[in-house]
């Protein structure tokens, strides 16, 4: 059922053809770039993806205050679950890589792992059925902040002059190395960081809402409007969609993970008197 439910609500928003009867039209990268739904043509205009974004951070507000409005020396219901999930990016990743210095950065590590989650796992949530980290805003606004975030402690902790050098010129390289290994260092620190965080999260939700839309609108084709024995490749069809939902569900967690436990390991670099 929960497999059907998937299939019919992707094909809610995704035309099956490109107008002729009988023909199967495959998902575009257009499917990130809908169509105004509100204040259309203003400042203020908002398509599915900027309802999704609204929609999810008011579900996390929600909880969070429901979870700590009146907390209680034995946690149960919400606030149980809430400090779990806390407890989850404060130990295994705050203080996991950061050490004494996670408790620190355990407000914008928490913030960054569960809104990148709530954000990536509308992709399976009929009907919202995109994640609205498949388009590039918000991964790469939240990839800049982590680059200011870490830059400026390193610099608060060590001083402009000796944290560009220790990023710059690794102690223990032969001085005419250096000629090759600084713009390595420089491109890859301080170029490269925010580009390669945002380009993994994007290209992985963009992949994964592509497969979902692709499995089920073929699906339906083949089960409602192809004919003869090729009827029976939609059930195949069937099959890897909800496989693909069910890859999509860890592939959200793992991204959330992944994207905030490289922050945390380009900041305790940051603050590592040596790199």
């Amino acid at each position: 059922m929960a497999g059907a439910e998937q299939m019919r609500m992707n094909t809610t928003f995704i035309p099956l053809s490109g107008g002729e009867p009988g023909e199967f039209t495959p998902p575009s990268i257009g499917e990130f770039f809908p169509g105004a739904l509100l204040f259309e043509g203003t400042l203020f205009e908002m398509s599915r993806i900027n309802l999704i974004m609204v929609l999810m951070t008011t579900v996390l507000c929600v909880f969070f205050i429901t979870a700590f409005r009146r907390p209680a020396v034995v946690p149960r219901g919400a606030q149980n679950f809430g400090e779990m999930a806390l407890d989850f990016v404060r130990i295994n990743i705050a203080e996991e890589v950061l050490g004494h210095h996670g408790r620190k950065y355990v407000v914008y590590l928490a913030t960054v792992f569960f809104m990148l989650f709530a954000f990536n796992i509308t992709s399976v949530i009929p009907p919202l059925q995109i994640a609205a980290t498949s388009v590039i805003a918000l991964p790469m606004i939240l990839a800049v902040i982590t680059w200011l975030i870490f830059n400026v402690s390193g610099v608060r902790a060590h001083g402009i002059v000796h944290y560009l050098k220790a990023n710059l010129f690794p102690p223990g390289v032969p001085k005419p190395i250096y000629l090759l290994v600084t713009p390595i260092e420089f491109v890859s620190t301080f170029l490269l960081r925010p580009v390669t965080l945002t380009i993994r999260l994007v290209a992985n939700m963009m992949a994964g809402h592509l497969l979902l839309v692709l499995f089920f609108t073929a699906t339906q084709f083949l089960l409602l409007e192809a004919t003869g024995v090729i009827k029976i490749f939609g059930l195949a069809s069937f099959a890897m969609g909800f496989a693909s939902t069910v890859l999509e569900v860890v592939v959200s967690f793992l991204q959330a993970y992944i994207f905030t436990l490289l922050t945390a390991v380009y900041i305790q670099g940051a603050l590592a008197e040596e790199h």
